[in-house]
């Protein structure tokens, strides 16, 4: 479902993405890790649509998104949906109103059946009834679960997470990696997700990638990589720097 082919990308002459190549399918959750400031979040950037790379390709369901038109780029992004880092919520708008944002502004849904879907996102992630609030009203792991689910208001086929459990105390951190990997089975969505955290990698990623020096280094299971004898992967999973 999304392919990345010889992807480089560069900011002020310094290099970010060195040739990365890397093959999503159709329904998997593939967990990005690398060390913090690798270019995880670059990449997920690229895939959406926020940024273009200086050379190669981005295939979404074989549509090269480097090379479309606008337009064309905005109707591929409805099928997709990004969980920022940040949660990114807008702090002038209720839970419900950012819940329900892309719906009102791209569905063409009758109100009351936004509202409907609305009230099932925030069932999902378990926040009935928190629609009033607004974000300065919210713990942390609470904005991060609302920005979830505004990520699936619009059924997407690719989800994005941008460390989803940043900033998160462990029991919170848990409590939305139970979520999204409960999401995944229920939603059947095409995720990716970018993280550090080997622990995360380890919960709910199907396949691993690691990213390294700006080019991919590892494709493979949990477990693979667990066993890997490539000394930089090690490194890695062992705690040690690289």
């Amino acid at each position: 479902m999304v392919e990345i082919k010889g992807v480089f990308k560069s900011f002020e002459g310094k290099s970010v993405l060195s040739g990365v190549d890397l093959q999503v399918q159709r329904g998997e959750t593939m967990v990005v890790i690398g060390r913090s400031g690798c270019g995880k979040t670059v990449l997920l950037k690229l895939i959406i649509g926020l940024l273009k790379p200086d050379h190669g390709s981005i295939l979404i369901d074989g549509i090269d998104i480097v090379r479309v038109k606008y337009k064309k780029l905005l109707e591929l992004r409805k099928r997709m949906a990004m969980l920022f880092q940040g949660a990114a919520l807008f702090d002038s708008l209720t839970v419900e109103e950012n819940v329900g944002l892309a719906l009102r502004r791209h569905s063409g849904l009758p109100e009351e059946e936004i509202k409907d879907r609305i009230r099932q996102c925030l069932a999902m992630v378990e926040l009935e009834g928190t629609g009033h609030l607004m974000p300065a009203e919210l713990s942390g792991g609470m904005k991060k679960r609302v920005a979830i689910a505004r990520a699936i208001a619009m059924g997407p086929g690719i989800v994005l997470y941008d460390e989803p459990t940043t900033g998160l105390d462990p029991i919170t951190a848990q409590n939305i990696v139970s979520l999204i990997a409960d999401l995944q089975n229920r939603i059947s969505a095409t995720s990716i997700v970018v993280t550090h955290d080997l622990s995360v990698a380890y919960q709910i990623g199907q396949r691993i990638a690691m990213l390294h020096d700006g080019r991919i280094r590892f494709v493979g299971s949990p477990e693979q990589i667990k066993t890997s004898e490539d000394e930089i992967i090690k490194h890695f999973v062992s705690g040690g720097s690289i």
